[in-house]
């Protein structure tokens, strides 16, 4: 479709609307939408226009295109309004708008006044809740709504008569969309959005909770309250938990995000028509603001009908604002999001020779990846889209079949009537290569450790990169979340098409590979598209924020790293798994034999209900406590004091529960997930996860095996090395305790450090006053517990019980290590006082942990802040050394002629596959690498073992 005829069938659409229908637009939507479309962009004066220039376009676009007789552009006033009387951090953390955004406030209200449209906003509400309120008056007098917005926290007033509609896409959003979004209907929406919270806005919510399960436990229990007085049936411990200590932010958080209906009205109803503006104040307005362009389409208009005429304005640009003429003297607005006549299919050599020359002249070029699988080890490659400016972005389609094709078992060859027309495979790859690898041309990607593995299985070796997953990521830890989505929403406020959207879901879904190539298109373009914009708006910020070397020294570098670990993958010997699982069987059923004979009856052990029951109930033991729903609590907490008062069923029900959990996490889990090529378990790291820049180990999780236990050594024995090769394991040793002594300035611990000795031992003569010489087991093993506890804020109460001492005497002991080591108190409270005035702490290497609820009024929630206030720098600097140690361990080995493969990163252990003949030289290559990963006034010491077994090796 043309567009042209792309406008006349939306017009056709429009105008069957009822007259008296009321469009009421979000302007701070519109607003941010334009600033970050269009380039900076001033007038003769020197102001900054370019946000009124998009505004201004977007607002004649809609009156064009929508005929609407009934329009408000609806503003927010100031910052505060009513929701920070009962939460006062409400939207703190928002950042200020850009210093060339705030002059154009004023003039944007000008525009709206020169087009006669109604203009509202009123001091302590926000545009949300003066749009709820019109919105249930029209209705309330049988007139349909229309909300021109696609933000998230309006989508709750989608009902019977109130439709939304996406300026960006032109598409309406209804009831399906919004569930299709929140996995509810929008009368739900406020629930779901109390739950899973909203940093942006700084909505607490619940921890730990996110929008999808928000969705499926509100679909369970009807609503926010009956959710909240039925947590104790929650099956999930920690899930449980956290609604119960959480309750009360999370009845806060629904306060927060329900609109206010209710709102005063500034201007009548009625009075929201729009009017034949004055054409002479319009003209002057543009004159003004020097958009000659504009003016000149105005002024066609007038001569054509004395009003804004139909198709008088020009193709939508990003987010619906309207491209300039390419004769315009202004800068050229960013071209369009949207894939029609924007985005292009590519399925000749010409076409593809063409793009390669338009990215080789760009010098930077947004890749991504189109794949029939998430597993990037045994995925199979799609697609390939490229966009070398903002709009301008194609997609290479190399794997597509019909709906019923399928490629030919071992190949990529497609049966030439089930596949579209595409390029081969081969020929693509060919002719991407010489670019791909041309270390003159940046490749841009987000997430791009993915598609560096999908590459490599063709050959491809992506370099040199950028990331802006990784680049957010720095900017932003612990703020929001780093998916591509996400940050267009936030950064370039465009939410891009969904990958549901396009693969369907449910039952109903495809693979990408059947996906039609029109579809596919629009999908995959787009996503390079968005990430080569997020790169034009997040990689300046590097420098301006100062966190450039920290980007280019460990995040960049450490991507090939990570992939290369990933497509390794670790070899596990199936028939040990096996073997433990079965004698996790048995032992489990002798378990629960146990347990019902101690109980006097068969009962479900792994009902929390049935055993709070059985063990408060009928046995009468002490220490249980009901829910609101009557049923008792059985969590770790309180079950782990009643087994350390001797009582056997209890001790038997937690072994019980964690024979259980290793036997379906690890030893069933595990052989499912061994890889039948490489009979290698390959596991994925995420980079952008935690708050500490630690690497986080999924599908599966092989940072989580308990290492302290004869069960978790026992599993890990299943990890081998292949024939002729043993697995080699070098963690660091004591690192954050050194790191504790370096950071805090704690000349004791240093000393100690410096000269190798025990450094608990130490601690405990310190302390307790002990000489050295005279030491006991039971008291170094209570300063050991205070050296690890103290990193991590432990309270008196942790302590105690850890200790089996009351939580007065671990209070004395903490007091006692505190006022001994001054340092480490004063350096907590500067930490808590920093992080408290800038919202976030800073590692050794300059990385921002950025912490939520340091200010929260809540007690539980601000001394949690506080104490990952503490422990973040700690954490982050170890995960920044270890990082730094990965980045350079390859290129030490390949100078060295060593072999070995690095395989696994542990937090602080790295384990490294290696032949027989090389593991001494190895072990040394990479212990002198990691300990010269940081300058410190600490000795780093590196440990390293070797064995065939990751259990024999530790």
């Amino acid at each position: 479709m043309t567009d042209t005829a792309q406008t006349d069938s939306v017009q056709t659409e429009t105008a069957a609307k009822p007259a008296d229908g009321l469009y009421l637009v979000d302007g701070s939507g519109f607003i941010f939408r334009a600033y970050h479309a269009i380039p900076p962009l001033t007038r003769a004066d020197g102001t900054p226009v370019n946000a009124v220039m998009g505004f201004t376009n977007m607002l004649m676009k809609l009156l064009a295109d929508h005929h609407a007789e009934a329009v408000a552009v609806v503003f927010d006033s100031k910052r505060l309004n009513f929701r920070n009387e009962f939460y006062a951090d409400y939207k703190a953390h928002r950042p200020e708008p850009p210093e060339e955004l705030k002059p154009q406030f004023g003039i944007i209200r000008e525009a709206v006044e020169a087009f006669c449209v109604p203009s509202i906003e009123l001091e302590g509400y926000e545009a949300d809740d003066l749009i709820a309120t019109y919105a249930r008056l029209a209705r309330e007098q049988g007139r349909q709504v229309t909300i021109v917005s696609s933000d998230k926290d309006l989508m709750q007033l989608v009902s019977d008569g109130v439709a939304m509609l996406d300026p960006m896409k032109n598409k309406p959003i209804g009831p399906e969309e919004v569930f299709e979004k929140f996995g509810v209907t929008p009368d739900k929406v406020v629930d779901v959005q109390a739950l899973a919270g909203d940093p942006v806005d700084n909505v607490p919510g619940v921890p730990g909770i996110g929008v999808k399960t928000a969705a499926q436990l509100i679909g369970e229990y009807g609503d926010l309250e009956q959710l909240l007085e039925r947590a104790g049936e929650i099956k999930q411990p920690k899930r449980r938990q956290a609604l119960i200590d959480n309750a009360e932010l999370a009845r806060i958080s629904k306060r927060l995000v329900r609109l206010d209906d209710q709102a005063p009205v500034p201007v009548p109803l009625d009075d929201l028509k729009v009017r034949e503006p004055d054409h002479e104040k319009l003209l002057g307005f543009l004159r003004q603001q020097g958009f000659r362009s504009i003016i000149t389409r105005v002024e066609n208009e007038i001569r054509a009908d004395g009003k804004l005429v139909d198709g008088a304005s020009a193709p939508a640009g990003p987010a619906g604002t309207v491209a300039a003429p390419a004769s315009a003297p202004e800068a050229k607005p960013r071209a369009q999001f949207g894939g029609k006549g924007t985005y292009e299919l590519v399925q000749t050599a010409e076409a593809l020779d063409r793009w390669i020359a338009a990215a080789h002249a760009a010098g930077t070029v947004a890749v991504d990846t189109e794949t029939d699988s998430l597993s990037a080890c045994s995925t199979r490659l799609v697609g390939v889209s490229m966009a070398v400016e903002q709009g301008a972005a194609c997609y290479i389609p190399v794997g597509h079949v019909g709906p019923g094709g399928a490629p030919a078992e071992g190949s990529l060859d497609l049966s030439p009537s089930d596949a579209p027309p595409q390029l081969p495979i081969a020929e693509v790859v060919a002719k991407l290569k010489p670019l791909l690898e041309d270390p003159t041309v940046l490749k841009v990607g987000h997430n791009l450790k993915f598609d560096i593995q999908v590459f490599g299985s063709h050959g491809i070796r992506l370099s040199p990169i950028d990331d802006t997953m990784l680049i957010s990521y720095v900017l932003e830890t612990g703020l929001h979340g780093h998916g591509m989505d996400e940050l267009s929403k936030l950064h370039c406020d465009y939410a891009p098409i969904t990958y549901d959207q396009v693969t369907g879901t449910g039952k109903s879904r495809v693979t990408f590979d059947r996906v039609p190539l029109d579809k596919a298109t629009e999908y995959a373009a787009e996503d390079a598209d968005v990430t080569l914009r997020l790169h034009h708006a997040l990689k300046p910020r590097l420098v301006q924020e100062r966190l450039t070397t920290l980007y280019e020294t460990i995040e960049r570098p450490l991507v090939p790293v990570i992939a290369d670990m990933e497509a390794c993958g670790i070899l596990v010997d199936r028939d040990v798994l096996k073997e433990l699982s079965g004698d996790l069987a048995s032992r489990l059923a002798e378990l629960e034999t146990a347990i019902h004979r101690l109980a006097g009856h068969p009962f479900n052990v792994g009902s929390p209900k049935q055993l709070g029951d059985v063990l408060f109930g009928e046995m009468g033991l002490q220490g249980g406590k009901k829910g609101k729903t009557g049923a008792y609590s059985t969590d770790s907490a309180t079950l782990e004091p009643l087994a350390e008062q001797g009582h056997d069923i209890v001790q038997k029900v937690l072994d019980w529960r964690q024979f259980s959990k290793l036997k379906s996490t690890y030893t069933d889990s595990l052989q499912q997930q061994i890889d039948a090529k490489t009979g290698r378990v390959h596991t994925s790291f995420s980079l952008a996860i935690t708050n500490t820049g630690r690497l986080s180990s999924n599908d599966p999780n092989l940072q989580n095996i308990p290492i302290r236990t004869e069960e978790g050594r026992k599993i890990r024995r299943a990890f081998i090395a292949k024939p002729g090769h043993v697995l080699l394991s070098v963690d660091y040793s004591q690192i954050e305790l050194r790191l504790v002594a370096e950071m805090a300035g704690i000349e004791a611990l240093k000393h100690a450090f410096r000269e190798n000795i025990d450094i608990h031992a130490m601690t405990a003569s310190q302390v307790f006053g002990v000489p050295l010489d005279q030491m006991t087991g039971e008291i170094r093993r209570k300063a050991k517990a205070i050296n690890f506890g103290i990193i991590y804020g432990i309270s008196g109460f942790g302590l105690g019980r850890q200790l089996g001492i009351s939580a007065g005497e671990a209070n004395a002991f903490i007091k006692r290590y505190l006022e001994r080591f001054s340092e480490l108190a004063a350096y907590m409270e500067q930490t808590k006082e920093f992080c408290r005035k800038n919202g976030y702490v800073t590692t050794l290497f300059g990385r921002r942990c950025h912490i939520q609820g340091i200010t929260e009024r809540n007690p539980a929630r601000r001394q949690f802040a506080e104490r990952q206030a503490i422990n973040a720098p700690i954490q982050g600097t170890a995960a920044d050394i270890i990082k730094r140690a990965m980045v350079r361990i390859p290129p030490a080995l390949e100078a060295a002629g060593l072999t070995g493969r690095m395989l696994l990163q542990v937090h602080d252990e790295l384990v490294f596959e290696v032949p027989e003949a090389e593991a001494a030289e190895t072990s040394d290559t990479v212990r002198r690498v990691m300990e010269g990963a940081a300058s410190l006034g600490v000795p780093l010491v590196a440990e390293a073992g070797t064995g065939h077994s990751w259990a024999d090796a530790h």
